[in-house]
């Protein structure tokens, strides 16, 4: 019989998830850009610094559709893209039109055998990537600076259940069987998103409250969401690693490569993807560990993460069980930083059950494995979060058109 704590621990995991799925992401600035264009998909680059570099497709295009007053159109006709493989709508200025056609064709290095692969990986790893996008990728994205701080001041922070809802079904696209397939909708999702970051782009500048605080003069850089890159599949690589889950060698290559394809379709450039692993733990250290750190919008984000679980029925998804996994996946540091008190009870049973739990679903331990009922497990808890959060709303990642109206 499945343990009721597991369940809360795993709708949890998917509540918190949503945050780090590619918000609006945050430049370091603790050292100079060192990483080698050697080390990306391409192997060669121009070699120039991430933090100069934005989306000069997207960022013009949207810049002009808010001057024209296109944006509420635009938005309400996208509203009915959801397939990979669907025509777009009738009625789409020219010039955006050109630019989705352009911006939906997968890379040409895409390799359907891995992103296959990459099925198998979730399939097996659902369970743990639900747990580890929210307590290691979401709330770590309360603790890069640059990253609360744009989210907390652009138009997302208003309202973060929202907000979560339509970040959360980035995470949930790249992990579903069909992801980019005809069928599937990880392209128009990574497209649409590629739209809002360039809003953001726009908009955040002309906020006076993100102005006065922002250390740059442009949020999201290429340098930006690849720190949020990192805090997404790199941080779960180390942690899968750290708790010892056996992955073998194409089932790991093919995780990095369908988030290799993700950068793309975002909109981040090649040169600045890495190739493999080492790739990625090389250019991490550099963008990513350094730069962690509290700031009190991060902190406000984290209590509101932690207060997402209230209104649900489940008697063990509260602020007590939600800090402890945070502190569990994340550490005594962070949870520090955030405020986040230790939970003698929770904190303990975390500490002495999981490394078991692994076991046994791994089958190091003595019960008979089940991949297809965990796979069903797992998505039953991934469709229920995304109706959770969308309030039962159809999810539509839009364009925005202002900023936090609390904090114009």
């Amino acid at each position: 019989m499945e343990n009721p704590a597991r369940r809360d621990i795993l709708k949890a995991g998917g509540l918190l998830g949503a945050l780090g799925a590619f918000a609006a992401a945050a430049p370091a600035r603790a050292r100079p850009w060192r990483w080698s264009p050697s080390g990306s998909v391409p192997g060669t680059g121009s070699g120039a610094d991430p933090r100069t570099v934005w989306d000069d497709e997207a960022d013009p295009l949207v810049a002009s559709l808010l001057d024209r007053g296109d944006v509420p159109r635009v938005n309400e006709l996208l509203r009915s893209w959801t397939k990979n493989g669907q025509p777009l709508p009738d009625g789409l200025p020219d010039d955006l039109r050109d630019f989705l056609e352009h911006a939906r064709r997968l890379p040409p290095w895409a390799d359907p055998g891995l992103l296959e692969t990459a099925v198998r990986f979730n399939e097996k790893r659902g369970l743990y990537l639900g747990v580890l996008y929210g307590f290691v990728s979401g709330m770590m994205s309360t603790v890069i600076p640059e990253e609360a701080l744009a989210v907390y001041y652009s138009k997302g922070g208003a309202n973060m259940k929202r907000r979560i809802s339509r970040t959360a079904k980035l995470g949930y696209d790249i992990g579903s069987r069909n992801a980019y397939r005809p069928d599937g909708e990880m392209i128009v999702t990574s497209v649409k998103t590629r739209l809002a970051h360039a809003g953001v782009r726009n908009l955040l500048p002309r906020s006076s409250h993100w102005a006065n605080l922002a250390p740059e003069d442009v949020p999201i850089s290429q340098h930006d969401m690849m720190v949020t890159w990192h805090s997404l599949p790199t941080s779960v690589m180390r942690t899968l690693r750290q708790w010892q889950v056996p992955i073998p060698e194409d089932e790991s290559r093919a995780f990095l490569h369908s988030w290799q394809v993700s950068a793309h379709m975002l909109g981040i450039r090649d040169e600045y993807i890495p190739a493999t692993w080492d790739d990625a733990e090389s250019q991490a250290r550099e963008v990513l560990d350094p730069i962690l750190a509290p700031t009190p919008e991060g902190q406000k984000l984290a209590d509101m993460l932690l207060d997402l679980g209230r209104g649900l029925d489940f008697t063990l998804l509260t602020r007590p069980i939600l800090g402890a996994l945070t502190r569990f996946a994340l550490g005594d540091e962070i949870a520090d930083w955030l405020h986040i008190p230790r939970e003698p009870v929770w904190g303990t049973l975390l500490d002495v059950a999981w490394g078991p739990f692994i076991a046994v679903r791994e089958g190091l331990l003595p019960l008979p494995p089940a991949p297809e009922a965990y796979w069903t497990f797992d998505e039953f808890l991934r469709q229920f979060v995304l109706l959770y959060m969308s309030e039962l709303r159809p999810i539509s990642i839009e364009i925005p058109e202002h900023n936090n109206p609390n904090h114009p």
